[in-house]
């Protein structure tokens, strides 16, 4: 919206010509989140106290330690997403069908997590709205935006991190693949936030390094050089982008150790289905794997742990997901979360490089 206003006035005042460049939306849409959760999380903080809604139950069967975080409030990426999604309609093309599918992504599997979120509390039980539910409500929302963005003359090639010419080319299957990358990515996020910060690092970085993947890949020069899948219009998702590094910056303000608030599902189930598709519309699959290796890891612990209890009747770990199995071994939170940034940090750098590393 403000990008129209101020681009329209470019040729009375020159300075406003600014607005044409992605890199100036995308640095004032980080401070446009970042200022919104900073001013407005605490007066969320302060209703959800008044109100006595918003406190987060316990896991019965989680480290002691946790039981000194009972009464503090959840849901606090309420104001999270509404930051991004203010910072995005402000600053973003709105012409661009790419912002609207990631827009879309992210409030749909928000409210999704809103509800689950809201059950817990209500009921104060941790395991929140039936899975099988959750997960079929997931593909669905996913399965019908990934066939928009097919269906709009989108490609449906996958590439390969480390090899210029290996590539696959879906068609119509690429909808089922790309619904995969959204919902695992946004259930791997879910799992990751388990202690105070801990996602948050995480998807800061994963935000930046699809930030630059979303300007190379929507530049036709810069992505021919680099030998990448151009995809027009998908620059614009480097502001969104922004939106989350300032809205992930503003919110770890509250958010790390000790909390005043936890994000809920309705924060990191809507923040990783983002990502999910930002990797998708930046035809960067595969390099989740790699960027958001500790989303990866996480999720595997609990799919190993279960499988393991299943199959032998052993655990694998203390507890999963496998931020708890620190936990569990003496290892102190405030540490645990530090190292996960430390790694996150250096796969996002990692990510980076396969741009050049073909």
């Amino acid at each position: 919206m403000l990008y129209y206003l101020f681009y329209n006035l470019k040729d009375s005042y020159s300075f406003f010509n600014v607005f044409r460049y992605i890199t100036f939306r995308s640095v004032i849409a980080f401070f446009i989140s970042f200022l919104i959760v900073l001013i407005f999380q605490p007066l969320f903080i302060k209703y959800l106290k008044k109100i006595q809604f918003g406190t987060q139950p316990i896991r019965s069967d989680g480290p002691q330690s946790h039981l000194s975080k009972k009464g503090t409030p959840t849901m606090g990426g309420v104001i999270l997403v509404l930051s991004i999604t203010i910072s995005t309609l402000l600053m973003a093309d709105l012409s661009s069908r790419l912002v609207w599918i990631s827009l879309g992504i992210l409030l749909s599997y928000s409210w999704l997590g809103f509800l689950d979120d809201y059950n817990k509390v209500k009921k104060q039980d941790s395991t929140g709205l039936s899975a099988k539910y959750r997960f079929l409500t997931e593909w669905v929302i996913a399965g019908v935006l990934c066939f928009f963005l097919v269906n709009e003359d989108f490609s449906t090639v996958v590439s390969f991190p480390f090899f210029k010419d290996l590539t696959i080319e879906l068609g119509w299957f690429f909808i089922p693949f790309a619904a995969l990358v959204v919902v695992a990515t946004a259930n791997a996020v879910n799992l990751t936030d388990g202690l105070d910060g801990l996602v948050t690092g995480p998807v800061v970085t994963t935000a930046f390094a699809y930030g630059v993947f979303a300007y190379v890949a929507g530049n036709i020069k810069i992505s021919e050089y680099l030998q990448i899948v151009y995809v027009p219009g998908c620059g614009e998702l480097a502001i969104i982008a922004a939106a989350v590094i300032g809205a992930g910056l503003g919110f770890l303000w509250y958010n790390a150790f000790p909390a005043q608030v936890f994000m809920g599902d309705v924060g990191s189930l809507g923040l990783g289905g983002l990502l999910g598709i930002m990797a998708v519309i930046t035809k960067h699959e595969l390099v989740m794997v790699i960027c958001g290796g500790v989303f990866v890891v996480e999720a595997l612990s609990v799919i190993i742990q279960v499988s393991s209890f299943k199959i032998r009747g052993k655990r694998v770990f203390k507890m999963a997901p496998i931020h708890h199995h620190f936990e569990l071994k003496g290892i102190p939170e405030p540490k645990i979360i530090f190292r996960f940034w430390i790694v996150s940090i250096v796969l996002a750098l990692l990510a980076i490089a396969t741009l050049k590393l073909r």
